[in-house]
């Protein structure tokens, strides 16, 4: 089969093809026919804490949806052609494993793409909007860097639970495009400067959760303009900032809750529970139409360096994905 390697040369990151055997599907894991993966910045672009120095080169793409062509031993409850999404690491490849444990049903109205664009980022979504920021109808979200795909992913998240949602970008076009899927109020800066425009759209009471997707530069402006009893979540550092200071007094006095959203760490028992709360929560509002991913473009497979390059010219709003197999 057809196979990317990704590897890391220097401060970027470099794809190569390769023809390798299909891999077989050993205990709680199922073999799919890869028909489409979505890319991911923090794999495809160094500096975002998943690479390391070595030129090692390693499966890449880390989420895709396709249908099942092996069952592993012992697996229960799938089937040979079902069609599945998930968390996979070799995602860029005519085909690739999957845990049982991070499967998941397509909804029959997605499309392959559509699928694709879900397991990663609105599983992150989920964690940090509902299972940690415990967000609920009528409260405010900020979002800092909306554009990106978790940030799309978190204001449509956010609008289908009944939230208010205030997301800052560098590029009026961008926000004109997520106005449509409901954004409140869309803050034209690439700079740690909203503070005052979050109070005044709040009413003084400042945001109940606020996701930095940004880093380090956005940290101290995201802490003041959290309420009381905010939380803050954090899921990125793209501005390559890793530190900042922090108000303790604020911290103290309004009771905050700070905490950060990441699964490179676990494990599938401990994504399972998580997986199992997405499907029973979010992933309805997908099959029923109130979520739908937003893809800004879609690659051929064989294109996947020029998806990585659009990706890296940070013209996309939401996801980029690419198409596997027909």
């Amino acid at each position: 089969m057809q196979s990317y390697g990704i590897k890391t040369i220097d401060t970027h990151t470099s794809l190569e093809l390769r023809e390798l055997a299909i891999p077989e599907p050993g205990p709680n894991q199922v073999l799919i026919r890869v028909r489409a993966a979505g890319l991911n910045r923090g794999e495809l672009m160094a500096g975002h804490g998943q690479h390391d120095k070595s030129d090692t080169i390693k499966a890449a793409g880390h989420e895709g949806a396709g249908d099942i062509v092996k069952l592993g031993p012992a697996v229960e409850g799938l089937k040979v052609g079902d069609r599945v999404m998930g968390r996979c690491r070799g995602a860029f490849s005519e085909y690739s494993l999957v845990e049982t444990a991070d499967t998941m049903r397509v909804p029959d109205n997605l499309s392959w793409e559509e699928a694709a664009a879900i397991p990663l980022a609105f599983m992150v979504v989920y964690d940090m909007l509902v299972v940690q920021g415990r967000l609920a109808a009528g409260q405010w979200l900020l979002v800092t860097g909306v554009s990106s795909g978790v940030g799309v992913a978190a204001l449509q998240t956010a609008k289908a639970l009944g939230a208010r949602v205030i997301g800052t970008s560098g590029s009026a076009d961008k926000i004109g495009r997520l106005q449509e899927l409901g954004l409140d109020l869309g803050l034209c800066t690439r700079r740690a400067d909203f503070h005052d425009a979050v109070m005044e759209a709040t009413q003084g009471r400042g945001a109940n959760l606020a996701v930095n997707t940004v880093g380090g530069t956005m940290f101290a402006e995201c802490i003041g303009t959290l309420a009381f009893e905010g939380r803050l979540a954090i899921v990125g550092h793209v501005d390559g900032v890793l530190t900042s200071e922090i108000d303790i007094a604020a911290l103290h006095s309004k009771r905050l809750t700070l905490f950060g959203v990441s699964n490179r760490l676990r494990g599938p028992a401990q994504r399972l529970p998580l997986v199992e709360g997405f499907v029973a929560d979010i992933l309805p509002m997908f099959a029923d139409g109130r979520i739908r991913p937003m893809i800004d473009k879609t690659y051929p497979f064989d294109q996947l360096e020029a998806a990585k390059a659009y990706m890296e010219a940070n013209l996309h709003v939401g996801k980029i994905v690419v198409s596997v197999s027909a």
